[in-house]
């Protein structure tokens, strides 16, 4: 058949396919319905069925008519030449050959179906829909409702008038609100697709798709869903999407192939930080002066001479000054620091230092230097240098005693639940008893691990991005399309492509574990944090679905060696292989503010990732206030909603990004805790030694209400969301049948319907009975 080349000005042709009738229930009012096996129920959608839609092929707009209702949902575009247009009873088809798509709308039983095809084998970008709401509900980390008005995101999407999609949303849709009805836009997945934004004289939004040309997947697929204007309605819509797809597994599904899942239930989120196995207090410092001129200490400035990132200058500085009796606060410091850190180092052992070896070191020793893993290289170096220190230190086996006494201590306050992440697996393997300590307390303990970048020289300072492949550097790493390789992180070394790396995370991970550490976890940095690449390597061309599937490959490698896997950002493609994720609910607050990020005069600086006393760096421990302007985005409760929540509450539990604890922003731990309980997010804490001690009390009595709440919490869906008053301050939530929370944000006492929330206060109500957290400074 002849192809027809139409060209239509404003013509619109119109398809109208009517659906029958149910009856249709408010969103706030659907009880939850599980079955055996914790399965959602099949038949609790929310979208509606009985919509029509028109569409005008020339400019690709779409409308939808709802209860005689009707709304331009994608808003026009450019008119654009149109052939091989096609329209049945069920679906109307056409192609736009200048751009080289294919567009394709079925109406399915509850939604509209929209597929766009690429023709070309090239790399073709393609804007659909475009969007102009008073108002737009996006998947912004937990979720976000913004009228397209509101000055604090006008200026944020001033800023950012391009984002990519898959980094800048937890999930894949996007709706509006119109006047009756809302209109959800769901996709597979995010990949190669972009938010574009305008701000004049509103916020209106587009969709922009980037079809690779050697990307052998050339469909996009929106399904469009129409909704009562309810978050609930939005999310569950979209969780009955990711049902339907086969990308959603529940908790108890997980548990079942790993019981150590069944710890995370109810646990405070602790980031713990002691780089020391040697600390301040381990040092007899009266001692020292007289043994500063000894060998070992001479050894140790060689060391760092040659391998050292700062050099030996201001360690040989302290050890004058301790000659001189003038070893303060600094020169302890300085001394500590460097002389942990060259434990790590494998050229430490000398014969002409450790001259006679304990019976330990010298098993170790006669096995071989360049054979011991990574543990027993740090176990000799301990041994050789406990030798020679002698009394000026507390016997080898009290060596990092106080980081177990901290975890002791934990359990006997009342936390009874908690996981325990460690910077870097190098603090596990230093210190083993701290590791085997948490575990005896029932805590789940993992170390912090990345592939995300690689530099060009192995380096112990950044030991995540070196690898002992020297290949990988050259053959692993991703190139843009204009030939350039991809930065690493902090524009330093270059990025890897997770999927040619494969065999060098098994090297890292059993190197790591083969003296059986008992880490129970592992967390996986920006796995799930949606940054993610087309590498046109001629070599190893990949693209964003394959650069994915390389991440989840490695996320269930670790799952299948028993160990609870949790991700930065908690992107929901790897839902089904987290069980949880740092950067939900607040994400990381402005990376571009220059007050926020370098000028360290400014009270808004977050801080830095030094550290003087090998405790917690200033940048997770440094209480900051957040600028007025960026409130709204990241921390106002008018603008928040819990659509992750709503969606995955029994699937990933989501906390905090580790830079924005439950401590950090200034004037907003009381109001982020009642938002903690309103939306069943697990505290994150930062503590060493001493912010154990400062906080202790606060942590303790936290957690004994915490424990249970989460507990009940994830026993069953989120199954309500409701904003009580006209100003948003005053939300609820609920979690099953029996299980709600108040939250008052406002400066005024609540009372309506037979409920008293004090101000600045938030009520959790189980079966009767009622619990208070107050917002107290």
């Amino acid at each position: 058949m002849k192809k027809m080349s139409i060209y239509l000005s404003l013509a619109v042709i119109t398809l109208s396919l009517s659906g029958c009738n149910f009856n249709q229930t408010t969103a706030t009012n659907k009880s939850e319905k599980l079955i055996v096996n914790n399965e959602i129920e099949k038949n609790n959608s929310y979208a509606k069925t009985d919509f029509s839609f028109d569409v005008d092929p020339a400019t690709f707009t779409v409308s939808i008519t709802e209860n005689g209702e009707r709304a331009e949902v994608s808003k026009p575009q450019e008119t654009k030449e149109v052939s091989d247009l096609k329209k049945s009873k069920e679906e109307i088809s056409w192609t736009y050959p200048n751009e080289q798509i294919k567009v394709k709308l079925k109406k399915e039983n509850n939604h509209l179906a929209v597929a766009l095809t690429s023709l070309s084998a090239e790399d073709i970008s393609f804007i659909w829909p475009k969007l102009d709401a008073e108002n737009y509900v996006l998947p912004i980390a937990e979720g976000k409702t913004i009228p397209n008005d509101q000055k604090e995101w006008l200026a944020y999407f001033k800023q950012n008038e391009e984002l990519s999609i898959s980094e800048a949303f937890s999930m894949s849709f996007f709706t509006t609100n119109q006047e009756t009805f809302a209109t959800t836009f769901v996709m597979d997945n995010t990949f190669n697709s972009d938010l574009l934004t305008k701000t004049e004289p509103h916020l209106t939004l587009e969709a922009k798709h980037n079809f690779i040309g050697f990307d052998k997947n050339k469909t996009l697929n929106y399904r469009l869903y129409v909704t009562d204007n309810d978050p609930v309605a939005i999310a569950k819509t979209y969780q009955r999407d990711r049902i339907d797809l086969g990308e959603f597994k529940t908790l108890d599904e997980k548990e079942k192939e790993n019981p150590e899942i069944k710890k995370m239930r109810g646990a405070i989120q602790i980031y713990y930080w002691n780089s020391r196995i040697l600390t301040t207090e381990d040092i007899k410092w009266g001692k020292l002066p007289q043994m500063v001129d000894e060998p070992i200490f001479q050894w140790i400035a060689e060391l760092l001479t040659q391998y050292g990132e700062d050099g030996s200058e201001e360690y040989l500085k302290a050890l004058e000054a301790f000659k001189k009796n003038e070893g303060y606060n600094y020169e302890k410091n300085t001394f500590l620091t460097s002389i942990n850190y060259v434990l790590l180092y494998p050229q430490f052992y000398t014969k002409d230092i450790f001259k006679n070896p304990d019976a330990d070191a010298q098993k170790l020793i006669d096995k071989g230097i360049d054979k011991l893993s990574e543990q027993e290289r740090y176990t000799l170096n301990k041994h050789l240098l406990a030798g020679i220190l002698g009394d000026l230190t507390p016997p080898l086996e009290q060596w990092g005693a106080t980081s177990s006494d901290v975890f002791r201590e934990m359990k006997d306050s009342g936390v009874e639940n908690a996981w325990i992440g460690l910077p870097n697996w190098v603090n596990g393997l230093m210190n083993p008893e701290m590791v085997k300590t948490a575990a005896d307390q029932g805590y789940l303990i993992g170390p912090y691990d990345s592939y995300q970048s690689i530099q060009e020289k192995a380096s112990i300072d950044w030991n995540t991005a070196s690898f002992p492949n020297k290949n990988l550097y050259e053959n692993a790493t991703v190139t843009k399309k204009n030939g350039e390789k991809v930065a690493g992180f902090l524009g330093k070394g270059r990025k890897l492509n997770p999927t040619q790396i494969f065999p060098d995370v098994e090297e890292r991970f059993t190197g790591i574990m083969q003296n059986k550490i008992p880490f129970n976890s592992w967390f996986l940095d920006t796995d799930a944090a949606g940054e993610i690449y087309n590498d046109y390597s001629s070599d190893h061309l990949t693209t964003q679905s394959e650069d994915v599937a390389g991440r989840l490959k490695r996320m269930d490698y670790f799952n299948q060696n028993g160990l609870v896997v949790g991700s930065e950002g908690g992107n929901d493609f790897a839902s089904k292989d987290m069980v949880f994720a740092h950067g939900i609910e607040t994400p990381v607050i402005m990376w571009s503010d220059p007050d926020m990020r370098e000028n360290k005069e400014s009270e808004y600086y977050v801080g830095s990732y030094a550290t003087l006393d090998g405790g917690i760096p200033t940048k997770y421990k440094k209480v900051v206030p957040i600028k007025e302007e960026y409130k709204a985005i990241y921390t106002d409760p008018v603008y928040s909603l819990p659509l992750y929540k709503l969606v995955y509450n029994r699937s990933v539990i989501t906390s905090h990004q580790w830079e924005w604890d439950s401590y950090k922003i200034k004037d907003q731990v009381g109001e982020r805790r009642m938002k903690e309980y309103l939306y069943n997010t697990p505290p994150m804490i930062h503590i060493d030694k001493a912010s154990w001690q400062e906080h202790k009390l606060d942590i303790s009595k936290n957690a004994k209400i915490w424990v249970p709440f989460q507990k009940e919490a994830l026993q069953h869906e989120m199954t309500g969301f409701k904003v009580l008053t006209d100003n948003r301050l005053v939300q609820k939530t609920e979690f099953g049948d029996t299980l709600s929370v108040l939250a008052n944000f406002s400066d005024t006492d609540y009372d309506a319907d037979g409920v008293k929330v004090a101000s600045h206060t938030a009520l959790i109500i189980h079966d009767g009975k009622e619990t208070i957290v107050k917002a107290e400074s």
